[in-house]
């Protein structure tokens, strides 16, 4: 499976975006996450005897088809956003748009 991000630079995403309360870059860095962890089982699966070789075969290209949709998306979100792309740091501005929340307007 061909990775953009490191498992160490989608983790930095999710922790920064869930100090700062901002979900969506955490949500697609963790699904990729989740998706490494089946392709590792399905790898798994398929160096054992007795196992259908296609089902795991077919699960792991789908996963692999799948992870490099969601890579894509990160990598256009966080550019969306602002993020610095060599340190993955989220921007200022959206740090403090997301420790200032918007107060109610006055009635």
């Amino acid at each position: 499976m061909d990775k953009r991000y490191s498992d160490e630079q989608l983790l930095r995403i999710v922790d920064q975006a869930m100090v700062y309360q901002c979900a969506c870059p955490a949500q697609v860095a963790s699904v990729m996450r989740e998706l490494r962890r089946v392709e590792v089982y399905q790898q798994r699966c398929l160096n054992l005897t007795g196992t259908d070789e296609a089902v795991h075969q077919r699960i792991s290209e789908d996963v692999r088809i799948v992870h490099a949709t969601m890579e894509g998306c990160l990598t256009a979100v966080l550019e969306m956003e602002g993020w610095d792309m060599e340190t993955l740091e989220m921007p200022d501005n959206l740090k403090k748009q997301m420790s200032n929340p918007v107060s109610a307007p006055n009635s």
